[in-house]
Order: C-alpha cells, then sequence, then structure tokens
C-alpha cells in the first residue's frame, strides 16, 4: 500500500509539472537562465513594462477587472490595420500583425499564429508567456486555470468578432469567470503620448470606368438579396464592401485600398457612416448627398453608428448582421451590443460574393493590370541578373526596395497589395519569413532566392511569387522546384463542375508534394480583386464561380536549406458547350503572365500535357507581355523575358522514351493514393 502512496504521489507531481509547463508556453531558449523581471516587483526603467504598469492601474481603478484582453483588430476586425490602432504593438513590442494579449494584475501572455510565433520570441521580454493559436491553452483556459485568482475579465467589444466573444463568454462562464464588456479602451487611455495621428487623406471616386457599374445598381441588388432573407436592413462593417459598393476607395489600411467607415442599408435608404472631413464636393456629387430621392446616401458621423442603431432597430422586425464565414471575421461584439431588441439575422454578408465575381469591365481591368505589373517585373529580374554579373551586390531588403521602386512607377499604380518579401537560401526554408534589418541576408548565386510581391493598381490587383536562382541549382533544388511547377499547372489545367468544392483544388495542387510524402503549412490559394478578400483553403465549402479571381501558390520549405514557391492568379471560366445533364463545367485562364526561371526545371519530370501548357503559357507571355515592353522601349526587360520562354521540346524521341519507359512513366502508388484521393474530396 504503502509502494501504491508513492506510486500515485509521483504521478501527481508529474501530471502537476505537466500542467504548469502547459501554461508557461513555448520554450524561450534566449530566456533560460535569465532572471524574470515583474511589474510588481516595482518601477523598472522599460517602455513596455511602464506601459503595463498603467494598463493594470486602469484595470484596477477604473475598471475594476483583474485581467484584460487585448485583440490585434480594429473595429472593423481588419487584420491590417494603421498605425494608429496597434495597440497590441504598443502594450507588448511585438510587430506581428495577429495577436490576442491578456494581461493580468501579476502577469501577461500573448496567442499568435504560426506565421509570427519567431517574431514574438524575438521582440517580447522575458516575462511574456507565448502561445500558439488554435491550440491548448486558450486565452480562457489561461486566465481560469493559471496560478493567480482571476475572477472579472475585460475587453473591449469593438476590437471582439462576435463569435469570439461568445465563446469566451461561455468558456470563462465554465470556469466560474465573467466576460464584461469595458467600452473605453483601457490602451486608449494610456496611449496619450507619441501616438501616430488617424490617417486623414481624402476618400477618392472610383470611376464607372474600372467599376463597370454604377454603386445604384449594385445597393439595388443587395437590396433584392435583403429582401429574400426577408431582412428590412443590414449593417455593413466591412471596409472592402462599402468601398466596393459605393464606387469609393481611401488610404487608411495598409495595401488595401479601403477608408473607415460603416453603413446602414434599408429598402429605401442607406446611410454612410465616416469622418466628413475626408468627403470632398466630388464625393457629394458622386453620391448625391445634396438631391437625395429614392437613391442616395445620408451621410453621418462616424460615431453615430451605434446611437442610430439603437434608434433604427426599434422600428425594424430583421435586419441582417454579419456573421463569420472562412472570408471574414463577421461583425464585433459591440454591433451585437447595440441592438436591445432580438431582430437579428445572421447571414454571411451578400456583397462578399458581389464582390468575388467580377463583371466584364473588372476582369479585363485585372487582365491588363496582370500585364503592367509583369513587365515590371521583368524589368527586376533583368536588371537584377545584369547588376549582379558585373559585380553588384544585393541584400534581401535592398531587392525588395528595388522591386517596389519598379513596380510604383508602373502606370495606374496605386501602391503595394502587400509588403514585398524576398528570401535568401535558409530563410527561404520559412513559409512565413518576413526580412527585417536583423535578418537581412546577403543574396549570392549558390542558393535560391524566393520573392513574393504585389500591386494595387487602378483597374485591378496583383499578387505573384517566384523563385530564381543567379548561379547553378543542385539536381535536388530542380527536382523540387518542376514537381512545384507542375502542382500549378495541373491546377492551372483543371475542367470541373461548378458545384466542385476548393477541397478538390488543394488536392490537385498539393499532389506532386505528397507523391514526394511533403506538404506545405498554408492555403493553397487566396481571393483577389479591387479590392476582395476572400480565402479559399481545403476548409472552404463555398463553390466557385466564373468570375471569380484567386490566387494558386503551391510551395516547398525545407527548413534551414531552401524554399520555392511559384504562385499565380487564375480567372475562373465558364466552359463553352460544356453543358451535360444541365451541369455546367468550369476552368481557368491564368492571368498572371511572368516567366518561370527555365535553369530551375527538368523537363524530363514533365508530362507532354505539362510541357505543352508551359509552352503556350510561354507564347502568351511573348505576346502580350513582349508587346507592352517594345511599345514602351523597356528592350532589356524584353531581351530577358525572351531568353526566359523559349520552346520546350513536348515529346521525347522515340529511343529516349523506350529507355525510360519502365521507371519514369510507371505509375506509382504515391501517385495512386493522389488521384484517388483527390476524386473523393471532388466529390464531397
Amino acid at each position: 500500500m504503502k509502494f501504491l502512496h508513492i506510486i500515485l504521489f509521483i504521478a501527481a507531481t508529474y501530471l502537476n509539472h505537466i500542467s504548469c509547463e502547459h501554461f508557461i508556453g513555448i520554450q524561450r531558449k534566449n530566456c533560460e537562465g535569465r532572471t524574470k523581471i515583474h511589474i510588481r516587483d516595482g518601477y523598472i526603467d522599460n517602455p513596455i513594462h511602464r506601459r503595463l504598469s498603467k494598463l493594470r492601474e486602469q484595470m484596477h481603478t477604473r475598471a475594476e477587472i483583474d485581467a484584460y484582453i487585448i485583440t490585434s483588430f480594429d473595429e472593423h476586425l481588419n487584420d491590417r490595420i494603421q498605425e494608429f490602432d496597434e495597440r497590441h504593438k504598443y502594450i507588448s513590442g511585438f510587430s506581428g500583425m495577429v495577436a490576442t494579449i491578456a494581461v493580468t494584475l501579476k502577469s501577461v501572455a500573448l496567442w499568435t499564429d504560426d506565421r509570427f510565433i519567431e517574431l514574438a520570441n524575438e521582440e517580447l521580454d522575458c516575462d511574456w508567456h507565448i502561445f500558439k493559436m488554435n491550440e491548448s491553452p486558450s486565452v480562457a483556459d489561461w486566465l481560469g486555470q493559471g496560478h493567480e485568482s482571476v475572477g472579472r475579465v475585460g475587453a473591449d467589444p469593438k476590437m471582439v468578432p462576435h463569435v469570439t466573444w461568445d465563446a469566451w463568454k461561455k468558456n470563462l462562464s465554465n470556469q466560474g469567470l465573467i466576460l464584461l464588456s469595458v467600452e473605453n479602451n483601457l490602451v486608449d487611455n494610456i496611449w496619450t503620448k507619441d501616438r501616430p495621428e488617424p490617417r486623414q487623406f481624402s476618400v477618392k471616386v472610383y470611376p464607372q470606368l474600372y467599376a463597370g457599374e454604377k454603386w445604384q445598381s449594385k445597393l439595388q441588388r443587395l437590396r433584392k438579396a435583403l429582401k429574400s432573407h426577408d431582412a428590412d436592413a443590414m449593417v455593413i462593417t466591412s471596409l472592402t464592401e462599402i468601398a466596393y459598393l459605393l464606387n469609393l476607395r481611401g488610404y487608411d489600411i495598409p495595401y488595401i485600398p479601403v477608408f473607415k467607415a460603416y453603413m446602414l442599408v434599408t429598402s429605401s435608404t442607406a446611410y454612410l457612416y465616416t469622418n466628413k472631413a475626408k468627403i470632398t464636393l466630388g464625393i457629394e456629387l458622386h453620391l448625391k448627398l445634396k438631391e437625395c430621392s429614392e437613391n442616395c446616401i445620408y451621410l453621418r458621423n462616424y460615431g453615430n453608428i451605434f446611437d442610430d442603431i439603437r434608434k433604427f432597430s426599434q422600428r425594424w422586425r430583421s435586419v441582417l448582421v454579419p456573421a463569420p464565414s472562412s472570408f471574414d471575421h463577421g461583425a464585433s461584439e459591440a454591433i451585437y451590443l447595440a441592438f436591445s431588441n432580438n431582430i437579428i439575422v445572421e447571414k454571411v454578408s451578400p456583397v462578399i460574393y458581389m464582390r468575388a465575381q467580377k463583371n466584364e469591365v473588372e476582369k479585363e481591368g485585372m487582365r491588363r493590370a496582370h500585364i503592367r505589373d509583369a513587365a515590371a517585373m521583368c524589368e527586376v529580374f533583368a536588371y537584377l541578373e545584369q547588376r549582379y554579373l558585373l559585380g553588384d551586390s544585393f541584400t534581401e531588403l535592398s531587392l525588395a526596395d528595388k522591386i517596389d521602386s519598379f513596380r510604383l512607377s508602373t502606370n495606374f499604380s496605386k501602391g503595394l497589395s502587400l509588403p514585398t518579401m524576398v528570401a535568401f537560401g535558409s530563410h527561404a526554408g520559412q513559409p512565413y519569413y518576413v526580412p527585417s534589418n536583423k535578418t537581412n541576408a546577403q543574396i549570392n548565386d549558390e542558393n535560391l532566392i524566393l520573392i513574393e510581391s504585389g500591386g494595387q493598381y487602378l483597374d485591378g490587383t496583383t499578387d505573384v511569387s517566384r523563385t530564381i536562382h543567379l548561379g547553378n541549382p543542385t539536381a535536388e533544388q530542380k527536382k523540387i522546384y518542376t514537381n512545384v511547377l507542375i502542382g500549378l499547372i495541373r491546377l492551372s489545367m483543371l475542367q470541373f463542375p461548378e458545384n466542385m468544392r476548393p477541397a478538390g483544388i488543394d488536392a490537385i495542387a498539393r499532389g506532386p508534394q505528397w507523391g514526394m510524402g511533403k506538404d506545405y503549412p498554408h492555403a493553397t490559394g487566396h481571393g483577389i480583386g479591387s479590392p476582395s478578400s476572400i480565402d479559399y483553403n481545403n476548409q472552404n465549402k463555398h463553390p466557385f464561380r466564373e468570375g471569380y479571381f484567386f490566387t494558386a501558390e503551391p510551395s516547398y520549405y525545407r527548413p534551414g536549406l531552401y524554399g520555392v514557391r511559384l504562385e499565380n492568379v487564375l480567372e475562373v471560366n465558364e466552359m463553352q458547350d460544356s453543358h451535360t445533364n444541365s451541369e455546367r463545367f468550369l476552368n481557368f485562364k491564368t492571368v498572371t503572365l511572368l516567366p518561370f526561371e527555365p535553369k530551375l526545371i527538368d523537363r524530363t519530370l514533365m508530362s507532354a500535357p505539362e510541357k505543352k501548357w508551359l509552352n503556350d503559357y510561354n507564347a502568351k507571355i511573348r505576346e502580350e507581355v513582349g508587346k507592352f515592353l517594345k511599345e514602351n522601349m523597356k528592350m532589356d526587360a524584353f531581351y530577358w523575358m525572351m531568353n526566359k520562354t523559349q520552346h520546350v521540346i513536348e515529346y521525347l524521341p522515340e529511343s529516349e522514351y523506350k529507355a525510360r519507359a519502365g521507371s519514369q512513366l510507371s505509375c506509382s502508388p504515391n501517385v495512386v493514393f493522389v488521384v484517388v484521393y483527390s476524386l473523393f474530396l471532388i466529390k464531397l
């Protein structure tokens, strides 16, 4: 019996140790052996510690809470936010784009996704606990089962998605904790010095010449959708939806041409809530603000949205409030709290699908934008290869600056669509690498260079990834590159029924990697437009529609060595004469027209149809991008492009075919698995 007690004691001690380790977070080797500093120990001459001390004073005296949760969102739940809204960065020093922070009176913890874990480990002080999002413990678990006595938890409902708030509330309640709405943001209360000013750029009209449809027509289509949902009104909180709906553009959010605003749309009226100082005479005329009739907009102050919801909801029977989806976070908890009665209809915003399906004018604009963008990138690569051979040196950041310079000088450029990422060598083996002054690597001809970049143009948006080599790649690198290219080609060649789910698309792109027992950790692609933000991944159940544009970016990452990513934008197209048993079929048109690196392609690994696709692609680049380069006298870029798009022999000579028939052309079990699994996903 005594022996049994000893065993139970050891087991309990071990489990307790595991539980404690569970709530500490990731192992921080750079903090081992260092004394952890806690703000409660007294004044510390550290700006982050001083800010935490002031925040805790606010928690204790003003809000009377034991813990405070801070997200990386703004009021519109944007993933990208302006500097004025970077509350998570101010209170922690963490510059990553995604974060949830929990501050108690004695401890502090941060959750982020895989992209930014290493960055958090580098930037946060050693008294911070760091956890991966969507893994245990959750924020609620850490607050409820940690070593502190926490009873009352607060958060700003404007910065939290309603679905997240509900989950927190339920999980905290299960552990005896209360979640409270703290409407006066506590970080704002202490961030009174050296805070960046909100962006004050004027809103611009997006011409119908590029939009292809009047905003009045879009409103009428939205009202028809609301009627089908039996909704009297709709609250619009997404900035991309408002910009699309009203044919307006702004500069409030980095890399996305939108402005901060809310909208209320009813069967007969529409209200726009924004900073009136940004509304020029041109916008007043565009929206018919001074001559309201059936189709006009009433302009209201940005801060009036919540009072108006409370007032108007008294006479509404039902209101559509955006629900979360794989495309969008939905509305904030603050929007839900503004409704005093039970009239909310939770549905995915109809504007998402309106915006995703481009009209003929928008489609043509996207194609033109990609020709100009490809020409700019041809200039970049021609310049890089020429200057490197002449002895110039490049780093990741200097090359990124050069790419930005060429792209921003292109006609109709309105900025970048994402931060330009250049990753050399081992950095390319990190799926979410972001170059910085600390990590900035010198580029040479001994390894691969992975580049992802994109631009916003007046008539479209681009996003492209290419992997290049300034020297002589290894046989392994050529094999990996070719397999990634094959995945992209197979997806691009696909013909499929219109009800096919994105999971099937995802499987086809990953097939060549699966055949090698490999995979990549991110989605195969995402929506793209002017602007659009729909993500397509293996969890998305919404089928493709003619007129959608999305990226396809199969990849390979070998940690510590190198990585390969190839990304094109594809347009969903309805096949002519494809109707079979009343079922329509779709295929893809490749919109990105930037050459692949021929020295990295092992054509012996490619099938004849795949090589034919590559030849057709190269011919299209020569025809469309080549014409543009010659017309604009960009001859260095033109000759570079011609060299990279030479014809590939599609069929093997008979003697070579027979010699390799027993090995290269055999159907391996891995290939059978990929094909069968892809067909299974398509049937779902």
